[in-house]
């Protein structure tokens, strides 16, 4: 991703060329509220006491070794096995014993995204967290605020700064646990004014905001003096991020400090003080050296352009530049072999030669300056310099005066993505100790002069959070995208600790197979897939072998898999880099659409869709702006029609991009496409026209789902999503004839943006929405919705499957990885069955198993089985539930306290020891002369089982309801003794 620092003007004295007239960009919207944002916090709670499913429950299924990002470590200074981990959307983790294992403490309130953390050693049972991510990400979740708990994560109180949305950093003074000071970045979509430093006195009863420059300009990093908490040091950035372009940097960017504790402050990076003061300063991490506070780090992105340096081209080197204005003439007197290495060295698809493209100039089919405009998007905004990137600045006398600490560029860290990252840490047993979080992970020796990167075997790239041991030289506890990783020996060698499922998909899939496999890109971690049955365990590594597998690299996205030989795997990386892949043979073959000579380059959105048929799963669906079809497994891609976006705007962010395909399950051909900036379309005749059916849709939202439905063929659900406004308003659409008309749905959803819609395969009614903090369900096809989150913490839902045979629900979570829950009995509630008192549903077959209340050895545990007893009440209140043979004898008998909805009771297959012997009796009266007697006795558990046999399960409520239903236990299966 290229920055925009350059002057439209520079910009056309650079490029040769003009600039091309600029779409006005929409009105910045309205941002939700942070008083809404509570409010839906609280409605969110509503709809999960009142829910008819909040019995239905999930198990997460992983996987957990790619882990997700990081925003924040704290470790305990006296026992370093006792830590804090932070994840920017997985919530906050702690662990006891050296990162084995952890135990997640933040899981329940208004949001789970995490900016910093900060732990009061003294009383380590005080925690601060300051939510919203502080990393200007694509995902980087807003905050509501501070919390505080004085209960070591038991309970939590929220402590204001609600409309912050993202903190950089919060520093608890060394002495005083009443006295904290909050960085707080502010919102990342929209210009507020709750953003700069912020100080309480009174434990987060109250606070005063300190520092403040204006309503795009916020705190991102916080440092005290440790020797005179008088001195306090404030990184501020100056950023404005829209969908279309990102503004990294400003004047207004730089260091301030304070010398009566945060209460007044004074900018100490002014010009001549040696730190830039450009347009161009952009996020600045920040140390202090506790043996000599006067010796401060300040870790600058720096987006400053480099000098161009002008290379001559080798003789016959062709530039894209020449291409603009030539003649026929002169194009069709180049050298062949100069015009193949022009197109080879720029990437041409292989069809074009020299040969050809002179043939179609020479046929007028196109001019001479067409092979400068297929390299040039003209929405883009680029500059032939890079940015200047990473620089390391030391002060030796406590701000004052600034200094570079290297003369050579610190090149392949931050690139152009400076915004993303932003730590430097100084070693406190040594001023010149210093490291440096980047895409790599880099350390110094000698005070910043030069570096090394320390980075090796399981240490995935882009570090986030670092701990530097006080008194151990080289034991460092690091944090990145991939999790967490400890060295002590300074990165000569790293252990992994990623035993959480923190994992942060983008989109999930599922196969044919039995089991099921899931499959599912997540971010900066590629695709993987794995079993259904997945089960946590670090067994693992004794046979070698992790349950799940990576199939791709980068950021992984969108995923399709044919079920004819549940191998053909179609998946990619961002802005539309896919593959076709042969899981048993590793064989990868490139999906990606090009855009013809003579045509504008297309533009791919980081999560380009992709959708396979269905109806025929030859074919392959694909967008950038366009709609793309290929009927050979996603080989020789047809563009099948122009723009389907609104256009696009001018930015140095990809933009005007097509984010959902889908097509009806009932008709092929019926297509429908979403896009970023708020353009529906349909198709009714497989792509080749389309008309815009978004007039009278909310405008400029970017379009996270559009879904055809599965039981109407006019029927389409389409969710958008106001995310990039900083608007939470939960936009969810459905129309009855193909898009002329929309009705509004979910109007009882809380203010949560929503990520996805989709319909259940087999109940019309039952509908399914994930939102930026969780899972709801709908079972009046959208009028109501309530909340489905048992087992599962309030974490972002990305993406959602039905399996369409095991009926199974997968969730795709944003830090959280995958929750599958049956929803079975889901299916099932019809209106019918909700109208009545009670409704006991159907049993499976259930295998016996003769081993019941025995173990393998002396130490084993008894194996045990259980059947769950599933019905539906209309009203809570207490159930009596009766197992009987057959023949009506009664054997065991439970209570339950049922709620209104599903219920689920969990039966052993015990038998009452009162009701045993006539158990006993009733199984051996209908005994034939010669046959085998049954003794009903103890296992070694001192239970008593079931025999192979038929049951009934009699339920019976207060209210009056009653239901029955059979099940069967069934015998182990003999040889044939013939």
């Amino acid at each position: 991703m290229q920055k925009r620092i350059l002057s439209v003007a520079l910009l056309v004295a650079l490029s040769g060329g003009a600039v091309q007239a600029q779409k006005k960009a929409p009105k910045q919207p309205a941002y939700t509220p942070a008083k809404e944002r509570l409010q839906a916090f609280e409605k969110r709670q509503q709809l999960d006491q009142n829910s008819l499913v909040r019995n239905v429950a999930f198990r997460n299924v992983g996987p957990t070794v790619q882990s997700g990002r990081i925003t924040d470590l704290d470790v305990n200074p006296k026992d370093p096995t006792n830590f804090y981990a932070a994840y920017a959307s997985g919530g906050l983790w702690r662990t006891n014993n050296n990162g084995i294992s952890f135990e997640p403490i933040f899981d329940n309130e208004a949001v789970m995204t995490i900016g910093d953390i900060a732990v009061d050693w003294n009383n380590n049972q005080t925690i601060w967290i300051g939510t919203g991510e502080s990393n200007s990400s694509r995902s980087s979740y807003s905050g509501v605020g501070v919390y505080k708990s004085t209960d070591g994560g038991k309970t939590w109180q929220h402590m204001g700064l609600d409309d912050t949305h993202h903190i950089g950093r919060i520093v608890l003074h060394p002495t005083d646990p009443n006295t904290v000071w909050v960085a707080a970045v502010g919102h990342l979509y929209s210009p507020n004014k709750d953003r700069g430093i912020y100080k309480t006195t009174d434990g987060g009863k109250t606070w005063k905001k300190t520092l403040y420059i204006d309503d795009n300009t916020g705190a991102i990093d916080l440092v005290i003096d440790p020797k005179n908490p008088n001195n306090v040091y404030a990184a501020m950035w100056h950023r404005e991020r829209r969908a279309w372009d990102f503004v990294e940097g400003g004047k207004t960017s730089g260091i301030h400090k304070s010398t009566d504790g945060g209460n007044t402050w004074t900018r100490v990076t002014t010009e001549g003080s040696g730190f830039p003061t450009s347009d161009g300063v952009g996020r600045i991490g920040l140390d202090i050296h506790p043996g000599n506070p006067n010796i401060i780090y300040a870790f600058l992105d720096n987006q400053e352009l480099r000098q161009v340096e002008k290379k001559e081209p080798k003789a016959g080197e062709l530039q894209k530049e020449q291409f603009k204005g030539m003649t026929t003439e002169a194009f069709l007197a180049l050298n062949d072999k100069d015009l193949n290495s022009f197109l080879d060295n720029n990437r041409f698809p292989s069809r074009y030669t020299a040969k050809t493209v002179k043939a179609d100039v020479k046929s007028g089919k196109i001019k001479p300056a067409a092979l400068a405009e297929y390299l040039v998007d003209p929405l883009a905004v680029t500059t032939e310099a890079s940015v200047k990137g990473a620089e390391l600045y030391r002060s030796d006398d406590a701000g004052k005066t600034w200094k570079k600490t290297h003369e050579k560029p610190i090149d392949d860290m931050y690139s152009s993505y400076g915004y993303y990252f932003g730590v430097v840490r100084v070693a406190p047993y040594n001023p010149d100790k210093v490291y440096l979080l980047g895409v790599p992970l880099l350390t110094s020796d000698d005070g910043g002069k030069t570096f090394r990167n320390i980075e090796g075997d399981n240490v995935h790239s882009d570090h986030q959070a670092l701990w530097v041991s006080p008194d151990k030289p080289g034991y460092v506890i690091n944090g990145n995208d991939g999790g967490l990783n400890i060295t002590y020996d300074d990165g000569k060698t790293w252990a992994i600790a990623n035993t959480p499922s923190v994992g942060q998909f983008y989109a999930v899939a599922v196969d044919m197979e039995k089991p099921y496999n899931i499959y599912g890109g997540l971010q900066d971690n590629g695709t993987w897939y794995g079993p259904s049955n997945y089960q946590f365990s670090s067994a693992w590594t004794q046979n070698g072998r992790y349950p799940y597998q990576r199939l791709g690299g980068g950021d992984g996205m969108m995923v399709q898999v044919d079920f004819r030989d549940n191998n053909t795997v179609y998946l990619g990386s961002q802005y539309g880099n896919y593959a076709r892949v042969d899981k048993r043979t590793g064989q990868r073959v490139s999906v990606k659409p090009t855009h013809e000579l003579g045509e504008t380059p297309l533009r791919f959105n980081w999560e380009s869709p992709i959708h396979l048929s269905r109806h025929n799963q030859d074919i392959l669906y694909f967008g950038s702006n366009k709609f793309h079809r290929s009927m050979k497994k996603g080989e020789e891609m047809q563009t099948l029609s122009g723009d389907l976006t609104n256009g696009g705007l001018k930015g140095d962010v990809g933009f005007g991009t097509l984010t959902s395909i889908d097509e009806s399950p009932l008709k092929f051909g019926l297509l429908y496409t979403g896009s970023d900036d708020g353009a529906v379309h349909v198709s009714k005749d497989g792509g080749y026209n389309w008309e815009n059916i978004s007039k009278k849709l909310p405008q400029h939202m970017w379009v996270s789902t559009i879904v055809a439905s599965n039981h109407s063929e006019n029927r389409v659900y389409a969710s958008l999503n106001g995310y990039r406004w900083d608007d939470f308003t939960p936009y969810l659409y459905v129309s009855e004839d193909n898009g002329r008309k929309w009705e509004r749905l979910g109007t009882n959803l809380p203010a949560e943006a929503i990520n996805v819609i989709k319909e259940d395969p087999k109940n019309a009614n039952l509908l399914y929405v994930g939102t930026d903090h969780g899972l709801y369900i709908s079972l009046d096809r959208g009028k109501t919705f309530m909340q489905m989150r048992n087992g599962m913490p309030a974490v972002s839902v990305h993406d959602v499957v039905v399996h369409p045979r095991d009926n199974d629900l997968i969730v795709g979570t944003h830090g959280r990885s995958i929750y599958i829950a049956n929803v079975e009995h889901l299916q099932q509630l019809t209106p019918e069955i909700q109208n009545q008192k009670l409704h006991l549903f159907a049993f499976q077959p259930t295998n016996y198993n003769p081993r019941w209340g025995q173990s393998w050895g002396a130490w084993g545990e008894p194996a045990e089985s259980s059947l769950e007893i599933p019905y539906y009440t209309a009203q809570a209140g207490t159930a009596i539930i009766r197992i009987k043979t057959d023949k009506g004898q009664l054997l065991k008998e439970l209570k339950d306290e049922h709620e209104r909805g599903l219920n689920y009771v969990g039966y052993n297959f015990s038998v009452d020891e009162a009701n045993a012997k006539a158990y006993e009796t009733a199984m051996n009266g209908s005994k034939k002369d010669g046959e085998e007697t049954v003794k009903v006795e103890a296992a070694n558990n001192k239970v008593i089982y079931l025999q192979p046999g038929k049951y009934t399960v009699e339920v019976e409520t207060a209210d009056g309801g009653k239901a029955t239903s059979e099940f069967t236990l069934k015998a182990p299966e003999r040889r044939s003794r013939s």
